[in-house]
């Protein structure tokens, strides 16, 4: 089989739009499974627009030809020249859709019970009806949409309920357990806004991926052993956990955290992407103004205090010390590998733009060139 691959900033794109074989094209080529399958010819973007053919087990197809530069074949979301990220992508209206009205949905049934105290007639509709609710939505989902929008709809309607959900906890909860409201709301913010960002600054490295609900391993393990320390100090020292004036401290320092990350985000623009980059992109330029001009890394200064705000918000002593170090042994590594990259990208304007610009996260230093 022989199959056209097009490369826009070291990404694979198919030159066909969306159908059936597409994913397995692009499967093959980025993990050679089917190698033995595949013959790949590498064209230049500029070619995409031409009328390509491929032949599979000696049947030809052909396939309709991109009709507009302005507009690359769907599954490449690149934006046309000059226009950059500044409007929505169809992916972050999808999200942003299923996200509020879920969210919308579950809390519309509990606003009588929240404002005015007045309880459900039907036993346990407090309980079931926001799951009931969340289902209905899913069904509805799961008949509109299909493949990939279907993928992303899920993730932000999933997160659109934990944000219900978690209101309802502040809402309803004994007092040891709000501040779990408190941070999940946190929580699900933090990982459907960056989502919606990454598809209004950057929408052509958006994926699945940009929820970071699979960030890591250890990402999942460091929110369990959170979630585990604060349920037993509720069941063995309840009291501890109704000092709201220090919580409280908390939330403010999760909200600058999220103000300050996703600032970033938005001033990098093209140039910001979730992974560290070893090969200087076309569009990759050095960023040195608004948040950038205080801070070489605020994204990561922003996650940084986002994360120890998360267990003040739940007063977790133990997890306060442990995220505190984890986080910050895992930024000085980051830093520094990301850092020598960005040397070998600006140079000279990199070394004089880290004399003037501290990190922004406390002793660590980056890679610099004495």
């Amino acid at each position: 089989m022989i199959v056209d691959i097009m490369y826009i900033n070291n990404n694979v794109y198919d030159v066909y739009e969306s159908f059936a074989l597409a994913d397995i094209y692009c499967a093959a080529y980025r993990y050679r499974e089917l190698a033995g399958l595949f013959t790949f010819r590498r064209i230049e973007p500029s070619k995409c627009f031409e009328k390509p053919q491929f032949s599979c087990f000696g049947a030809q197809q052909q396939h309709k030809k991109c009709r507009d530069s302005s507009a690359m074949c769907a599954k490449s979301r690149v934006p046309a020249p000059g226009t950059g990220g500044s409007s929505l992508c169809s992916e972050g209206r999808i999200s942003l859709y299923c996200f509020v009205i879920t969210a919308a949905l579950v809390l519309i049934p509990s606003v009588p019970q929240i404002l005015y105290g007045m309880v459900p007639q039907v036993w346990g509709a407090v309980l079931w009806g926001p799951f009931l609710y969340y289902a209905l939505i899913n069904m509805i989902i799961r008949f509109v949409l299909r493949n990939h929008d279907y993928q992303v709809a899920i993730r932000a309607s999933f997160l659109g309920f934990a944000m219900a959900i978690s209101v309802l906890v502040i809402c309803f909860a004994p007092t040891e357990w709000q501040q779990f409201g408190v941070y999940g709301c946190f929580m699900s913010l933090f990982h459907y806004s960056e989502f919606l960002v990454i598809a209004f600054a950057n929408p052509r490295t958006l994926s699945l991926d940009s929820f970071m609900l699979n960030h890591s391993v250890h990402y999942g393990l460091a929110a369990a052993a959170s979630w585990i320390e604060f349920s037993l100090e509720v069941y063995f020292l309840p009291q501890f956990k109704r000092y709201g004036y220090i919580w409280l401290a908390g939330v403010v320092l999760c909200a600058l955290g999220e103000v300050v990350r996703k600032a970033a985000i938005i001033t990098a623009g093209r140039s910001f992407t979730h992974l560290v980059q070893n090969e200087k992109h076309s569009d990759h330029r050095l960023i040195t103004s608004g948040i950038y001009a205080h801070c070489r890394h605020p994204s990561y200064v922003g996650w940084f205090w986002w994360s120890i705000g998360t267990q003040i918000v739940l007063l977790n002593p133990l997890c306060i010390c442990i995220y505190t170090l984890v986080s910050w042994l895992f930024f000085h590594d980051r830093i520094y590998v990301e850092e020598y990259s960005l040397l070998n990208f600006f140079q000279s304007d990199y070394v004089r733009y880290q004399k003037r610009v501290p990190t922004g996260l406390p002793f660590i230093r980056g890679y610099l060139i004495d």
